[in-house]
């Protein structure tokens, strides 16, 4: 039974539809609006935006006008009427079964998660930033608290998932699994620069600094490796161009004429793949290799299985579903293998300020999770803010002798809990603290 017919027997078993409360609407926040409103048995009933205005049009931009802004919330809520909030862990005490974050900022999704935990919710990230700093911990509380923690169905990362899970499924060996990189790579891509292209795109220059700068790319596979438990074998992975029908070509192991230096890793490419996604599968099974070239999947015996899109905020919706119904994850991670750290994009100096994702200071890349500690590095995530210790030149992956974090903040709390947990520390400790 599809999902739509299971979201309609349980509004009909319940009396109501599953309701979401959304955090950000931007345009992935926008896109998720309006495409939830045409599932039936779900509603976003509640938005929260530090912009209340964007909220309003957002509901009105799905049909659903008239949103409710003050007075007794949680009631009209119940009553089937859309509110909108200025305040996101408003969401928390308002009758919404899953909170889906849409701001891309860590701090926020940190801040929601935690306490949506706390008070029942399900959890649902579009916000895969937060999610490679301290998607650990909040996926084994979610597991504690009887919740769903799930990154959203739509990015990359989700979706490359469910394509690993199909190839292990059928039985072949996973080799390398990625995604194709949508712009050009300049790590020194700024707001600034960017925001010609940015305001012909509609976008927010901030976030297109981020895809250029490479960041988004890293956050998104390291994601993946800590979801699909793969590796990252080289700080900022491999990133060769490749078209399609060359994928398992270039992503095999050197030894077989590739440009892997290892197996069960993650990578991604430029080229005429992006916006999909692939996994490289092997068998070496004389029988399996002969169907394979029956069925026109090539000689073996590396395979491409490759997915030619990803629907971003339209396929978002599928995680709160499957949240709901199935009590499961689309995307949480379930080891962790891999970080993101913060690298100067100028140079910075002593006193500076960082100004986070997409900005005009740092950009990210991925390395494994045991180089990471060994060089005391910084995670992306926790940046934003931080004071500028001493002089560092440009392209400095960041240490804790180079800056100093924020440590007020919940994502920095949730990051020292997650280190605990590392270490060994049960998570039923972990959750009062």
């Amino acid at each position: 039974m599809s999902y739509v017919d299971r979201l309609r027997a349980r509004e009909r078993e319940l009396g109501r539809p599953v309701r979401v409360g959304l955090v950000g609407a931007g345009q992935m926040g926008l896109g998720f609006v309006v495409q939830a409103a045409r599932i039936d048995g779900m509603e976003v009933a509640a938005i929260a935006d530090i912009a209340p205005e964007r909220g309003v049009r957002a509901f009105d931009r799905a049909g659903r006008r008239g949103a409710t802004t003050e007075g007794d919330l949680a009631g009209a809520v119940a009553q089937g009427r859309p509110v909108v909030v200025d305040d996101a862990l408003a969401l928390t005490r308002l009758p919404v079964d899953v909170i889906v974050d849409a701001s891309g900022v860590p701090e926020v999704g940190a801040q929601v998660a935690f306490a949506g935990l706390l008070a029942g919710k399900d959890i649902a990230l579009l916000n895969v930033e937060c999610d490679v700093t301290v998607g650990l911990l909040l996926a084994r509380m979610a597991a504690g608290l009887g919740r769903v923690y799930t990154v959203c169905r739509g990015d990359e990362p989700a979706e490359c998932k469910a394509l690993v899970d199909y190839v292990r499924d059928i039985g072949f060996t996973v080799v390398c699994a990625g995604k194709g990189k949508n712009n050009p790579l300049d790590p020194s891509a700024t707001p600034g620069s960017v925001a010609a292209e940015a305001a012909a795109k509609g976008m927010n220059p901030h976030m297109l600094a981020s895809f250029v700068d490479g960041s988004k790319t890293m956050i998104e596979m390291a994601a993946l490796a800590n979801g699909a438990d793969l590796a990252v074998v080289r700080r900022g992975m491999t990133g060769p161009y490749s078209t399609v029908d060359d994928l398992n070509t270039v992503f095999r192991p050197v030894a077989d004429g590739g440009r892997l230096t290892g197996t069960g890793v993650v990578d991604y490419c430029t080229g005429p793949v992006a916006p999909g996604v692939f996994v490289i599968g092997h068998s070496d099974d004389p029988v399996v290799m002969e169907e394979m070239a029956y069925l026109g999947m090539g000689p073996g015996p590396y395979y491409t299985f490759y997915r030619p899109y990803h629907l971003a905020s339209v396929e978002a919706p599928l995680s709160v579903a499957q949240a709901v119904l199935d009590r499961t994850p689309s995307l949480a991670p379930v080891a962790w293998n891999a970080e993101v750290l913060a690298v100067a994009k100028r140079n910075l100096a002593a006193g500076d300020r960082i100004d986070g994702i997409g900005g005009d200071t740092v950009y990210g890349i991925t390395d494994s999770a045991d180089a990471a500690r060994e060089g005391g590095h910084v995670p992306l995530g926790l940046v934003a803010g931080a004071r500028v210790l001493r002089d560092v030149p440009a392209g400095t992956v960041l240490t804790s002798a180079d800056v100093a974090v924020d440590e007020t903040t919940t994502i920095a709390s949730l990051r020292r809990l997650q280190e605990r947990l590392l270490q060994g520390a049960p998570v039923r400790d972990l959750i009062p603290a």
